[in-house]
């Protein structure tokens, strides 16, 4: 059946059978307005359809736990009645049609899920996958424009990008992956909530007008693979103003400053429908919402135009009928365009007016509820699903060659050519920026006059965000484990205790057996690694049909995770220190090299078998770790990760600028990996007593004893000469 004669329903992504569900729930045939939102409400993107039945594996209680799941971001109490909230969010499809908006967008618009639960944003991370940047022009194209988007937006509202990651594999050639981690900082007071509430109150729209950017954006660009030759499955892209959301912003948080509003709600994917009817859902209540109030960008928009658009910048607010006129004072202040279009009712239903006609009336639970939950059907390939690439280190090269070859390869390499693009320290409470250490570093607000003084304790954060969908494919269950093990691993290098996690769970089309079997495996590897580490869970995001007709990427589950460290004047370091200071090798260390970054150079496809992890040996390691920094005894700590203990080595000796003379257990593999479990730490002897000490810091050159020495000018050089050199 051509296009032109699909029934309306499959236009706009709902198969048949939802399509009827859709009839039973009604009785009756929807309107063109009430198909349109319901398309969207029951897209992959809204409703997580193929996914929400396997989130209810991961463990979501803890006892720093202040928010969890279903909120706009969760949240954690760090002491001292203070709360972090923070959340990680893709912008996937978007970018992969227009890298910079969709970038910059995906920035913003997990910058409003952390201020509409009203917390103020101190801090941004990013974790990027493009296709192989050196080899294609499409790639660094996508690099630099997405990398200028995320700067742009941080950059001007005044928020620091802290961290991130970067990786490159030729999966995301035609499907990169841009996912943001916003954290914000609020009183335990202010924490609000998204639920509409009080029956006669009003809704108020505020922000900025309402366009046609990003109209069909859930349904489709996040809700099907690209490439699939319909040109109207690459709708415009939403178009972002930092500077609009950064007068949003204080708006927004001075009205909940003077408890003015009932209930907030940040406006992204879906707009006016999923902003409203997930109010509603929450709130047990109804709405009506006149669409001839809302101030359009564009006056000849149709009605299902309004309640779809995408326009960035924009929040939705409960009021309570005497505080309208003190609210629209507040953001008129702000100069925020602010309109009450509608208001709650106790029925819960949706109803869609325009003046006194009725356009649509919607179930609320129809909407947010009622969209069909699917089974997966998983079944572990029979075939590698993923090729080798060109091989880039030669099998037969020397223990020097092949270190300084990892180091200047685009995975491993100096990141500094894309941080720099970024403001780390705007705000003041950056203590450990990129390369700095293995976690960002930012320092609470002093509520001691002592500690002002220096004389007492200053409580900090720390953040990291990772994963390695390398690694995930070799083995989906123990790789998305990886990925919770390393976080914390990067957490303990700087002090701090874990308190709760956030995740993207990027893949390919679920509706595949093989991809089904990799997210549920995922999954189960995530809730295994996050109750083994007694880490909740507080929200997140899913993005799957991440696909081209090459294939799907690779499994990229992404974890965000947040620790609190108790005095931000301790924090870990990951530079060698000073000369003289020991070097041990902390942990139970069980290295090989499937899926490991020498294994990718030298051409192999990601296939294998990941070490068996001893958990109770690592949560042991991490406490050690993590206790030996906050009390000064370790003068640096860095997580043995990609590339193995030499790369390892070697980026202590190049943060540092100092070399080490080393002497390995016999039979170690320099460049095998096991990802979260070991650490290079240094200090005195005495401090390192018990550990496996390997060697000293000192010296102009990195000497692996019997192996290589390498000058660490020529370290330093093939670090610099990957990435920074690609995009100078």
């Amino acid at each position: 059946m051509s296009a032109a004669a699909q029934p309306r329903h499959r236009e706009l992504g709902l198969t048949d059978r939802e399509y009827e569900l859709i009839l039973a729930g009604l009785g009756r045939e929807p309107s063109d307005v009430e198909l349109a939102m319901l398309s969207l409400m029951w897209s992959e993107h809204c409703a997580y359809k193929h996914s929400k039945k396997l989130l209810r594996r991961l463990p979501t209680e803890g006892p720093h736990v202040l928010v969890g799941p279903g909120e706009n971001a969760g949240a954690v109490d760090v002491g001292d009645g203070l709360a972090i909230a923070f959340k990680v969010e893709s912008h996937n499809h978007p970018s992969a049609v227009e890298p910079f908006q969709g970038a910059a967008t995906g920035v913003g618009g997990i910058l409003r899920d952390i201020f509409a639960i009203g917390a103020r944003p101190i801090a941004v991370l990013d974790s990027l996958r493009f296709g192989e940047v050196a080899d294609s022009q499409r790639s660094r194209y996508l690099l630099e424009h997405a990398v200028a988007g995320i700067g742009h937006y941080g950059n001007s509202i005044g928020v620091p990008t802290v961290g991130g990651e970067i990786y490159f594999e030729p999966s995301y050639e035609q499907n990169c992956l841009i996912n943001a981690m916003a954290v914000g900082m609020a009183r335990h007071e202010r924490l609000t909530s998204a639920a509409a509430a009080g029956i006669g109150n009003r809704l108020i729209l505020f922000g900025a007008l309402t366009g046609r950017d990003g109209i069909g954006g859930a349904s489709v660009l996040a809700s099907a693979e690209l490439g699939e030759g319909d040109a109207a499955k690459r709708p415009t892209v939403q178009i972002g103003d930092p500077f609009a959301e950064k007068k949003l912003m204080e708006c927004s948080l001075e009205l909940l400053e003077r408890e003015l509003l009932a209930s907030l709600q940040d406006l992204g994917a879906a707009g006016l429908t999923s902003a409203a009817s997930e109010m509603a859902s929450k709130g047990a209540v109804g709405l009506d919402l006149d669409i001839s109030r809302v101030p359009l960008r564009e006056a000849d928009m149709e009605p299902f135009e309004i309640m779809v658009s995408e326009s960035q910048e924009r929040m939705l607010c409960v009021v309570e009928p005497d505080r309208v006129e003190a609210v629209l004072a507040v953001c008129e202040h702000w100069d925020i365009l602010a309109t009450v279009i509608g208001e709650v009712t106790a029925q819960p239903v949706f109803r869609i007016l325009r003046g006194e006609q009725l356009l649509g009336e919607l179930p609320v639970a129809l909407l947010v509820d009622d969209c069909p939950l699917y089974d997966l059907e998983p079944q572990a390939p029979s075939a590698p699903l993923y090729r080798g690439g060109d091989q880039r280190i030669a099998t037969d090269a020397t223990p020097a060659q092949a270190l300084l070859g990892l180091l200047a390869s685009a995975n491993i390499s100096s990141r500094r050519a894309v941080f720099e693009q970024y403001d780390p320290v705007v705000q003041s409470r950056t203590v450990r920026r990129p390369e700095q250490a293995d976690a960002a570093v930012l320092a609470l607000p002093v509520l001691d006059a002592r500690s002002a003084a220096g004389s007492q304790p200053i409580p900090a954060i720390a953040i990291s965000i990772d994963g390695n969908g390398r690694r995930v494919a070799v083995d989906p269950r123990a790789g998305a484990a990886e990925a919770v093990y390393e976080c914390a691993a990067n957490l303990a290098c700087t002090g701090a205790q874990p308190l709760g996690l956030t995740n993207c769970l990027n893949f390919g089309n679920p509706e595949k057996p093989h991809v089904a079997w990799q997210l549920s495996e995922a999954i189960d590897g995530l809730a295994a690694a996050c109750r083994e580490l007694d880490v909740p869970v507080v929200g997140g995001n899913v993005s799957l049909y991440n696909e081209s007709p090459d294939g799907p990427i690779l499994p990229t589950p992404v974890v965000g995770m947040v620790g609190r460290l108790p005095d931000a004047r301790h924090a870990g370091r990951l530079g060698f220190a000073a000369a003289g200071d020991r070097i041990a090798l902390v942990g139970h260390f069980n290295p090989r090299r499937d899926g490991s970054e020498l294994a990718k150079l030298q051409g192999s496809a990601p296939a294998g078998a990941l070490p068996a992890k001893d958990v109770a040996a690592l949560r042991e390691t991490h406490r050690l770790v993590r206790e030996g920094v906050r009390s000064g005894v370790l003068h640096s700590a860095h997580d043995i990760a990609e590339g193995g203990i030499a790369v390892a080595l070697a980026e202590c000796a190049i943060a540092g600028g100092i070399g080490a003379r080393v002497r390995l257990p016999d039979g170690l593999d320099l460049f095998g990996e096991d990802l979260g479990t070991a650490f290079i730490v240094t200090g005195s002897e005495q401090a390192l007593a018990g550990m496996t000490l390997i060697g000293e810091v000192g010296g102009e050159a990195l000497e692996l004893e019997g192996v290589l020495n390498v000058p660490l000018s020529e370290l330093a050089a093939a670090h610099d000469s990957g990435l920074p050199a690609l995009l100078r």
